[in-house]
Protein backbone atom coordinates (compact mmCIF):
# COMPACT_ATOMS: atom_id res chain seq x y z
CA UNK A 1 0.00 0.00 0.00
CA UNK A 2 1.22 3.50 -0.81
CA UNK A 3 1.23 6.36 1.68
CA UNK A 4 -2.09 7.56 0.30
CA UNK A 5 -3.75 4.14 0.56
CA UNK A 6 -6.07 3.34 3.47
CA UNK A 7 -7.39 -0.14 4.37
CA UNK A 8 -10.88 -0.37 5.88
CA UNK A 9 -13.55 -3.01 6.53
CA UNK A 10 -16.56 -1.24 5.08
CA UNK A 11 -16.82 1.61 2.60
CA UNK A 12 -20.18 3.29 2.00
CA UNK A 13 -20.44 5.25 -1.22
CA UNK A 14 -23.16 7.91 -1.12
CA UNK A 15 -25.27 9.35 1.66
CA UNK A 16 -29.03 9.69 1.94
CA UNK A 17 -31.41 7.42 3.89
CA UNK A 18 -29.88 4.21 2.50
CA UNK A 19 -26.27 5.20 3.12
CA UNK A 20 -26.81 6.62 6.59
CA UNK A 21 -28.94 3.66 7.72
CA UNK A 22 -26.30 1.26 6.40
CA UNK A 23 -23.73 3.28 8.34
CA UNK A 24 -25.72 3.07 11.59
CA UNK A 25 -25.98 -0.73 11.34
CA UNK A 26 -22.41 -1.24 10.14
CA UNK A 27 -20.99 0.95 12.90
CA UNK A 28 -23.00 -0.85 15.58
CA UNK A 29 -21.60 -4.13 14.21
CA UNK A 30 -18.06 -2.76 14.75
CA UNK A 31 -17.33 -2.64 11.02
CA UNK A 32 -15.93 0.89 11.44
CA UNK A 33 -17.57 2.18 8.24
CA UNK A 34 -16.16 5.06 6.24
CA UNK A 35 -18.69 7.01 4.17
CA UNK A 36 -17.96 9.27 1.23
CA UNK A 37 -21.02 11.43 0.77
CA UNK A 38 -20.65 12.52 -2.84
CA UNK A 39 -21.24 16.08 -3.96
CA UNK A 40 -24.83 16.22 -2.67
CA UNK A 41 -24.51 15.34 1.01
CA UNK A 42 -27.79 13.80 2.08
CA UNK A 43 -28.93 12.97 -1.45
CA UNK A 44 -32.23 13.84 -3.12
CA UNK A 45 -34.08 14.52 0.13
CA UNK A 46 -32.08 17.68 0.68
CA UNK A 47 -34.08 19.21 -2.18
CA UNK A 48 -37.38 18.44 -0.39
CA UNK A 49 -38.69 21.13 1.91
CA UNK A 50 -41.20 19.05 3.89
CA UNK A 51 -41.14 15.34 4.78
CA UNK A 52 -44.32 14.07 6.42
CA UNK A 53 -44.22 10.36 5.60
CA UNK A 54 -41.06 9.16 7.36
CA UNK A 55 -41.79 7.32 10.62
CA UNK A 56 -40.69 9.02 13.83
CA UNK A 57 -41.51 12.61 12.85
CA UNK A 58 -45.09 13.17 14.06
CA UNK A 59 -44.95 16.87 13.21
CA UNK A 60 -43.02 16.31 9.98
CA UNK A 61 -39.59 17.68 9.17
CA UNK A 62 -37.68 18.94 6.16
CA UNK A 63 -35.34 16.81 4.10
CA UNK A 64 -32.12 18.57 5.04
CA UNK A 65 -32.89 18.40 8.76
CA UNK A 66 -33.78 14.73 8.53
CA UNK A 67 -30.53 13.90 6.74
CA UNK A 68 -28.60 15.82 9.39
CA UNK A 69 -30.36 13.73 12.07
CA UNK A 70 -29.39 10.51 10.29
CA UNK A 71 -25.82 11.73 9.82
CA UNK A 72 -25.47 12.54 13.53
CA UNK A 73 -26.93 9.16 14.47
CA UNK A 74 -24.46 7.34 12.24
CA UNK A 75 -21.57 9.37 13.64
CA UNK A 76 -22.71 8.65 17.20
CA UNK A 77 -21.81 5.00 16.63
CA UNK A 78 -18.48 5.80 15.02
CA UNK A 79 -19.10 6.23 11.30
CA UNK A 80 -16.39 8.31 9.64
CA UNK A 81 -18.41 10.61 7.36
CA UNK A 82 -16.27 12.34 4.74
CA UNK A 83 -17.13 14.80 2.00
CA UNK A 84 -15.65 13.50 -1.22
CA UNK A 85 -16.32 11.82 -4.53
CA UNK A 86 -15.45 8.31 -5.68
CA UNK A 87 -13.82 8.76 -9.07
CA UNK A 88 -12.70 5.19 -9.94
CA UNK A 89 -13.29 1.63 -8.77
CA UNK A 90 -11.36 -1.61 -9.16
CA UNK A 91 -13.53 -4.37 -7.72
CA UNK A 92 -12.31 -7.86 -6.93
CA UNK A 93 -14.37 -10.82 -8.17
CA UNK A 94 -12.88 -13.16 -5.56
CA UNK A 95 -14.60 -14.03 -2.28
CA UNK A 96 -12.55 -12.27 0.38
CA UNK A 97 -10.85 -10.11 -2.23
CA UNK A 98 -9.92 -6.48 -1.65
CA UNK A 99 -11.81 -3.78 -3.51
CA UNK A 100 -9.86 -0.68 -4.51
CA UNK A 101 -11.53 2.71 -4.81
CA UNK A 102 -10.07 6.08 -5.77
CA UNK A 103 -11.35 9.20 -3.99
CA UNK A 104 -11.16 12.60 -5.72
CA UNK A 105 -8.64 11.13 -8.17
CA UNK A 106 -5.76 11.02 -5.67
CA UNK A 107 -6.54 8.95 -2.56
CA UNK A 108 -6.91 5.16 -2.65
CA UNK A 109 -9.13 3.16 -0.32
CA UNK A 110 -8.89 -0.61 0.01
CA UNK A 111 -12.06 -2.14 1.42
CA UNK A 112 -13.22 -5.62 2.37
CA UNK A 113 -16.82 -4.63 1.67
CA UNK A 114 -18.53 -1.83 -0.22
CA UNK A 115 -22.10 -0.61 0.13
CA UNK A 116 -23.24 1.44 -2.86
CA UNK A 117 -25.97 3.96 -2.07
CA UNK A 118 -25.40 6.55 -4.78
CA UNK A 119 -29.12 6.89 -5.53
CA UNK A 120 -30.82 8.15 -8.65
CA UNK A 121 -31.29 11.67 -9.96
CA UNK A 122 -34.73 12.87 -11.04
CA UNK A 123 -34.87 14.19 -14.58
CA UNK A 124 -36.10 17.75 -14.94
CA UNK A 125 -37.03 19.85 -17.96
CA UNK A 126 -34.06 22.18 -17.50
CA UNK A 127 -36.01 25.43 -17.32
CA UNK A 128 -34.56 28.20 -15.16
CA UNK A 129 -37.97 28.90 -13.66
CA UNK A 130 -38.47 25.21 -12.88
CA UNK A 131 -35.12 24.82 -11.12
CA UNK A 132 -35.68 28.03 -9.13
CA UNK A 133 -39.01 26.73 -7.79
CA UNK A 134 -37.93 23.23 -6.77
CA UNK A 135 -39.23 22.99 -3.22
CA UNK A 136 -41.59 25.89 -3.87
CA UNK A 137 -44.17 23.92 -5.79
CA UNK A 138 -42.03 21.99 -8.27
CA UNK A 139 -41.52 18.34 -7.30
CA UNK A 140 -40.40 15.07 -8.85
CA UNK A 141 -42.32 12.88 -6.40
CA UNK A 142 -46.11 12.92 -6.09
CA UNK A 143 -46.09 10.29 -3.34
CA UNK A 144 -43.71 12.46 -1.31
CA UNK A 145 -45.32 15.86 -1.82
CA UNK A 146 -48.84 15.34 -3.13
CA UNK A 147 -50.44 15.66 0.31
CA UNK A 148 -49.47 19.34 0.48
CA UNK A 149 -51.70 20.09 -2.54
CA UNK A 150 -54.90 18.61 -1.18
CA UNK A 151 -57.90 20.21 -2.85
CA UNK A 152 -55.73 22.25 -5.22
CA UNK A 153 -55.07 22.18 -8.97
CA UNK A 154 -51.76 20.77 -10.20
CA UNK A 155 -49.85 19.88 -13.35
CA UNK A 156 -48.10 16.58 -14.09
CA UNK A 157 -45.56 16.54 -16.92
CA UNK A 158 -44.86 13.28 -18.75
CA UNK A 159 -46.45 10.60 -20.87
CA UNK A 160 -45.17 7.30 -19.50
CA UNK A 161 -46.31 4.93 -16.76
CA UNK A 162 -44.77 7.09 -14.03
CA UNK A 163 -46.65 10.18 -15.19
CA UNK A 164 -49.92 8.26 -15.49
CA UNK A 165 -49.46 6.74 -12.04
CA UNK A 166 -48.61 10.08 -10.46
CA UNK A 167 -51.57 11.78 -12.16
CA UNK A 168 -54.04 9.17 -10.90
CA UNK A 169 -52.49 9.28 -7.42
CA UNK A 170 -52.81 13.06 -7.31
CA UNK A 171 -56.36 12.91 -8.66
CA UNK A 172 -57.42 11.32 -5.36
CA UNK A 173 -56.00 14.30 -3.46
CA UNK A 174 -56.27 17.30 -5.76
CA UNK A 175 -59.34 18.95 -7.23
CA UNK A 176 -57.91 18.95 -10.78
CA UNK A 177 -54.88 17.42 -12.48
CA UNK A 178 -53.60 18.59 -15.85
CA UNK A 179 -51.44 15.94 -17.52
CA UNK A 180 -49.12 17.54 -20.10
CA UNK A 181 -47.96 15.06 -22.75
CA UNK A 182 -45.29 16.18 -25.22
CA UNK A 183 -46.42 13.86 -28.03
CA UNK A 184 -49.85 13.17 -29.50
CA UNK A 185 -50.04 9.88 -27.60
CA UNK A 186 -49.03 8.47 -24.22
CA UNK A 187 -46.18 5.99 -23.87
CA UNK A 188 -47.84 4.52 -20.78
CA UNK A 189 -49.26 1.01 -20.86
CA UNK A 190 -52.84 0.59 -22.03
CA UNK A 191 -53.92 -0.28 -18.50
CA UNK A 192 -52.43 2.94 -17.12
CA UNK A 193 -53.92 5.00 -19.96
CA UNK A 194 -57.31 3.49 -19.18
CA UNK A 195 -56.98 4.54 -15.54
CA UNK A 196 -56.17 8.08 -16.65
CA UNK A 197 -59.04 8.21 -19.15
CA UNK A 198 -61.64 7.10 -16.62
CA UNK A 199 -60.50 9.54 -13.92
CA UNK A 200 -62.83 12.50 -14.28
CA UNK A 201 -60.64 15.19 -12.75
CA UNK A 202 -57.63 14.47 -14.99
CA UNK A 203 -57.42 16.55 -18.16
CA UNK A 204 -54.84 15.32 -20.68
CA UNK A 205 -53.29 17.96 -22.93
CA UNK A 206 -51.43 16.36 -25.83
CA UNK A 207 -48.66 18.01 -27.89
CA UNK A 208 -48.14 20.26 -24.90
CA UNK A 209 -44.92 21.36 -23.22
CA UNK A 210 -44.08 23.67 -20.33
CA UNK A 211 -42.46 26.85 -21.55
CA UNK A 212 -42.19 28.48 -18.12
CA UNK A 213 -43.15 27.77 -14.52
CA UNK A 214 -44.83 30.87 -13.15
CA UNK A 215 -44.30 32.32 -9.69
CA UNK A 216 -41.69 34.20 -7.69
CA UNK A 217 -41.25 32.19 -4.49
CA UNK A 218 -44.01 29.62 -5.00
CA UNK A 219 -45.69 28.19 -8.08
CA UNK A 220 -48.71 30.12 -9.33
CA UNK A 221 -49.09 28.41 -12.69
CA UNK A 222 -47.38 27.25 -15.87
CA UNK A 223 -47.09 28.77 -19.30
CA UNK A 224 -47.72 25.90 -21.71
CA UNK A 225 -47.26 25.75 -25.46
CA UNK A 226 -48.86 23.47 -28.02
CA UNK A 227 -45.85 22.29 -30.04
CA UNK A 228 -48.00 21.84 -33.17
CA UNK A 229 -50.07 25.03 -33.28
CA UNK A 230 -47.55 27.12 -31.23
CA UNK A 231 -50.49 28.43 -29.24
CA UNK A 232 -49.57 29.31 -25.64
CA UNK A 233 -51.76 29.51 -22.57
CA UNK A 234 -51.36 29.95 -18.84
CA UNK A 235 -52.67 27.25 -16.53
CA UNK A 236 -53.17 28.46 -12.93
CA UNK A 237 -51.88 25.72 -10.59
CA UNK A 238 -50.05 25.57 -7.26
CA UNK A 239 -47.99 22.44 -7.93
CA UNK A 240 -45.95 21.09 -10.85
CA UNK A 241 -44.91 17.43 -10.77
CA UNK A 242 -42.20 16.41 -13.20
CA UNK A 243 -42.59 12.72 -14.08
CA UNK A 244 -40.19 12.11 -16.95
CA UNK A 245 -38.02 9.54 -15.20
CA UNK A 246 -34.89 9.14 -13.10
CA UNK A 247 -31.25 8.48 -13.96
CA UNK A 248 -29.49 6.02 -11.62
CA UNK A 249 -26.07 7.27 -10.52
CA UNK A 250 -24.30 4.13 -11.65
CA UNK A 251 -21.83 5.28 -14.33
CA UNK A 252 -18.85 4.29 -12.16
CA UNK A 253 -19.94 0.66 -12.23
CA UNK A 254 -20.80 0.19 -15.90
CA UNK A 255 -19.18 -2.92 -17.32
CA UNK A 256 -18.35 -4.10 -13.79
CA UNK A 257 -21.62 -4.64 -11.94
CA UNK A 258 -24.77 -6.17 -13.40
CA UNK A 259 -27.40 -3.55 -14.17
CA UNK A 260 -30.58 -3.33 -16.17
CA UNK A 261 -30.96 -1.49 -19.46
CA UNK A 262 -31.57 1.82 -17.71
CA UNK A 263 -28.60 1.54 -15.34
CA UNK A 264 -30.17 0.35 -12.08
CA UNK A 265 -27.93 -2.11 -10.24
CA UNK A 266 -29.31 -5.65 -10.08
CA UNK A 267 -29.31 -7.32 -6.67
CA UNK A 268 -29.73 -11.02 -6.03
CA UNK A 269 -33.11 -12.26 -4.84
CA UNK A 270 -34.26 -10.59 -1.64
CA UNK A 271 -30.71 -9.53 -0.73
CA UNK A 272 -28.62 -6.48 -1.53
CA UNK A 273 -25.80 -8.58 -3.03
CA UNK A 274 -24.47 -7.57 -6.44
CA UNK A 275 -22.63 -9.92 -8.78
CA UNK A 276 -19.34 -9.03 -7.08
CA UNK A 277 -18.64 -10.70 -3.71
CA UNK A 278 -18.52 -8.19 -0.88
CA UNK A 279 -20.25 -5.46 -2.89
CA UNK A 280 -23.81 -4.52 -1.95
CA UNK A 281 -26.32 -1.99 -3.27
CA UNK A 282 -29.02 -0.14 -1.34
CA UNK A 283 -31.59 2.55 -1.99
CA UNK A 284 -32.63 4.13 -5.27
CA UNK A 285 -29.55 2.85 -7.12
CA UNK A 286 -31.25 -0.57 -7.13
CA UNK A 287 -34.91 0.36 -6.61
CA UNK A 288 -36.86 1.90 -9.46
CA UNK A 289 -40.25 0.81 -8.15
CA UNK A 290 -40.74 2.58 -4.81
CA UNK A 291 -38.08 5.31 -4.48
CA UNK A 292 -39.14 6.31 -0.97
CA UNK A 293 -36.93 7.38 1.92
CA UNK A 294 -38.30 4.66 4.18
CA UNK A 295 -37.74 1.86 1.66
CA UNK A 296 -34.24 3.18 0.96
CA UNK A 297 -33.51 3.11 4.68
CA UNK A 298 -34.78 -0.47 4.83
CA UNK A 299 -32.41 -1.63 2.11
CA UNK A 300 -29.58 0.25 3.83
CA UNK A 301 -30.20 -1.89 6.91
CA UNK A 302 -30.24 -5.00 4.72
CA UNK A 303 -26.96 -4.05 3.02
CA UNK A 304 -25.15 -3.60 6.33
CA UNK A 305 -26.46 -6.95 7.60
CA UNK A 306 -25.45 -8.63 4.33
CA UNK A 307 -21.97 -7.08 4.59
CA UNK A 308 -21.62 -8.17 8.23
CA UNK A 309 -22.60 -11.75 7.36
CA UNK A 310 -20.21 -11.76 4.42
CA UNK A 311 -17.31 -10.73 6.65
CA UNK A 312 -18.38 -13.23 9.31
CA UNK A 313 -18.28 -16.09 6.81
CA UNK A 314 -14.67 -15.24 5.93
CA UNK A 315 -13.42 -15.66 9.48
Amino acid sequence: MSETTERIKCLIIGSGPAGYTAAIYAARADMKPVMYTGMQMGGQLTTTTEVDNFPGYPEGTDGTAMMEDLKKQSERFGTDVRFGMVTAVNLSNEVGGIHKVTIDEDKEIEANTIIISTGATAKYLGLESEMRLIGGGVSACATCDGFFYKGQEVVVVGGGDTAAEEATYLANICSKVYLLVRKDYMKASKAMQHRVDKTENIEVLYNTEVEEVLGTNVVTGVKAINNQTKETKEIPVTGVFIAIGHTPNSDLFKGVLDMDETGYLITQGKTTKTNMPGVFAAGDIQDKEYRQAVTAAGTGCMAALDAERYLGALE
